[in-house]
């Protein structure tokens, strides 16, 4: 039951796209997996080359480990370098939160905005 001998079909071309998105999406996953491992530092270098050797004999095995035990930790290391990023960027910029304060009062005066949304967005200002 080769789908090969038939030629072009449909089914044939289904089952490439899902081939091809499974192959896209396992080399996305390991990427990520392999990022996030490389960028901790809680990790010591043995500890890292470890997880590497367990990739390389065991790959699917092992990057589901990762995620399973490790998974947690990466969405939080992943919120924390999002906010390290984005404190740089105001740091580079020049965000004020006086300034944006400013802007959300001139815009809750022109009526553009009501007060609950001005206070609410005055509130995440000053976090």
């Amino acid at each position: 039951m080769f789908f090969f001998d038939e030629g072009f079909t449909f089914r044939n071309f289904l089952v490439d796209v899902f081939t091809i998105f499974v192959f896209v999406f396992w080399f996305w996953l390991v990427i990520t997996v392999a990022l996030d491992l490389f960028r901790r530092h809680d990790i010591s270098g043995w500890g890292k080359a470890i997880w590497v050797i367990a990739w390389v004999v065991f790959p699917l095995i092992a990057v589901l480990a990762y995620l399973i035990f490790q998974g947690r930790g990466m969405a939080d290391r992943n919120v924390q370098r999002a906010e390290e990023a984005r404190e740089e960027l105001r740091r580079v910029v020049g965000f004020s939160a006086a300034d944006e304060i400013e802007k959300l009062d001139r815009l809750k005066k022109a009526g553009s905005i009501s007060d609950a949304e001005f206070t609410r967005l005055r509130a995440r200002l000053v976090q």
